[in-house]
């Protein structure tokens, strides 16, 4: 018997034994949102046997989900990274979206000539709209598969490569989401798809996606920093409720609600906020649960004994993403910039990852009833399963072969020690050299800058409350806070 209890059991188990098998997975270079989707696909109707088979939901779900994700995504990303590839960025974001439709649809419409039907037996009713349709829900990079990948690895790229690959995949849901859904109203409608108005819809959506979303992030800023609540608890709740409220204004007035949230992640995220700490600990923590939620769902979505039936096709289309579409579509938008080499663009051809974006963009084929639409979500989900096999498990060793790898970043930058926005100062932490000590070992013989304090001085793995009399040794690590960031000099 079905009860709320059983959901809430079954729910909490499924989370607890995904994280648990995730912590070894990553020992093996495993993406952890593959092991997520894996376990729902386990405990699913051809595995443990749960039952769920609502693409409604699913849709749903994923709408909120992708929501917290591309928000908290544009909360780390900074500006100062993106300015210098947001040309190439936006490119890749929406002409490399079209190109890779294209090509990916032209394959499919040959393959279903030459190849489906013929061999599988699985007539999906693929004419060129609908292999366009198909090629449109995987056409665009997984944005919680590539934050969660590049920022769970703590990877560091030549190039200004990792922020350009964030942007990308953080603005081009909403192409991808616009071509699916025109081509979802062209095929059930039975009329031609224009040109002019797709570019006329796309024009609209990311108008209105773009404006609204400036405002909000603005207003965001805003209200939180003025609102003075008494509890400081209610301050990332507040900011959820904005993002959620974006997302659907957005929607309702037919611009893209996705690019909204993503925008307003970025304007927040680059501006002074009050309770900052508080408020990207509780969006981090969210984001972890709905990404797992969202892999587990689409997991026990799906029907693996279906996929068999597709999978000589899907494998196929999925290659041929990889190794065709995805390098032509980065080469053909890259080619203007001329300070992006051929090893840097082919990085930015493998981190084509998909992920649960394209699985929930082929749920509206399925509820909208398109001739073979279960068909089309089978291959979607084989492929995503490919890509993240493929392309997921090695994308670290891929960017060390073509030597764009750089160190990594100290995890424990600043000691975790965080000011709020509001106090106009500076942390930073150094690491002593002889030549520092060079006028004495005591901290009162450091040339530190007017304004500049030592707060902590880290020496092994003890932690010390410094005196001007405290002798320094090499390798000491000093946290310093200075009065003002203008006041920050090198010492």
């Amino acid at each position: 018997m079905i009860t709320a209890e059983n959901i809430l059991m079954v729910g909490s188990g499924l989370i607890f034994v995904s994280i648990l098998i995730s912590k070894t997975g990553y020992r093996f270079g495993i993406p952890t949102l593959l092991l997520f989707l894996i376990v729902g696909m386990l405990f699913g109707s051809d595995g443990l046997g749960i039952q769920f088979n609502s693409a409604a939901d699913a849709q749903f779900v994923g709408m909120i989900a992708l929501s917290i994700i591309l928000f908290s995504g544009g909360m780390e990303t900074k500006v100062a990274d993106i300015r210098p590839v947001l040309g190439p960025g936006i490119l890749l974001s929406t002409l490399g979206v079209v190109a890779t439709t294209v090509l990916t649809g032209l394959f499919i419409f040959f393959l279903a000539d030459h190849f489906l039907v013929e061999h599988t037996g699985a007539d999906a009713g693929l004419t060129l709209l609908i292999s366009m349709l198909l090629a449109a829900t995987m056409s665009s990079t997984d944005s919680a598969s590539v934050f969660n990948l590049l920022r769970s690895q703590r990877m560091n790229l030549k190039y200004n490569l990792r922020p350009m690959l964030e942007l990308e995949s953080g603005s081009n849901d909403p192409m991808a989401y616009m071509l699916t859904i025109v081509l979802i109203q062209v095929i059930s409608s039975g009329t031609e798809l224009s040109v002019g108005l797709l570019l006329k819809d796309l024009f609209l959506q990311f108008l209105f996606g773009g404006v609204i979303g400036y405002a909000a992030g603005r207003f965001t800023v805003w209200i939180i920093n003025k609102i003075n609540l008494s509890n400081s608890s209610l301050y990332p709740i507040l900011m959820l409720s904005i993002v959620f409220i974006t997302f659907t204004l957005t929607d309702t007035i037919k611009g893209n609600g996705y690019l909204a949230v993503y925008i307003a992640g970025v304007v927040v995220g680059n501006a002074k906020l009050a309770y900052r700490k508080e408020t990207t600990t509780f969006m981090n923590g969210l984001t972890w649960l709905f990404q797992i939620i969202i892999f587990l769902m689409l997991g026990l979505l799906v029907n693996p004994h279906e996929m068999l039936d597709v999978a000589g096709v899907a494998l196929l289309v999925g290659v041929f993403m990889v190794l065709v579409a995805r390098p032509v579509s980065v080469f053909l938008c890259l080619l203007p910039f001329r300070g992006i080499n051929n090893r840097a663009r082919l990085f930015v051809s493998w981190v084509g990852l998909r992920g649960a974006v394209p699985i929930i963009f082929a749920t509206y084929p399925v509820i909208a009833e398109i001739p073979g639409s279960q068909v089309l979500f089978n291959i979607v989900f084989f492929i995503t399963l490919l890509s993240l096999i493929l392309q997921g498990m090695t994308i670290s060793r891929v960017a060390r072969w073509l030597k764009l790898d750089l160190p990594e970043t100290d995890e424990n930058k600043n000691f975790g020690v965080e000011l709020p926005d509001e106090i106009d100062s500076d942390l930073r932490d150094i690491t002593l050299a002889p030549e520092q000590l060079a006028n004495g070992n005591r901290l009162a013989d450091m040339n530190l800058p007017r304004g500049t304090l030592v707060m902590l001085v880290k020496r092994g793995e003890e932690f010390i409350i410094p005196n001007g009399q405290m002798e320094l040794h090499v390798g000491d690590r000093l946290l310093l806070i200075s009065e003002n960031k203008e006041k920050q000099k090198t010492t």
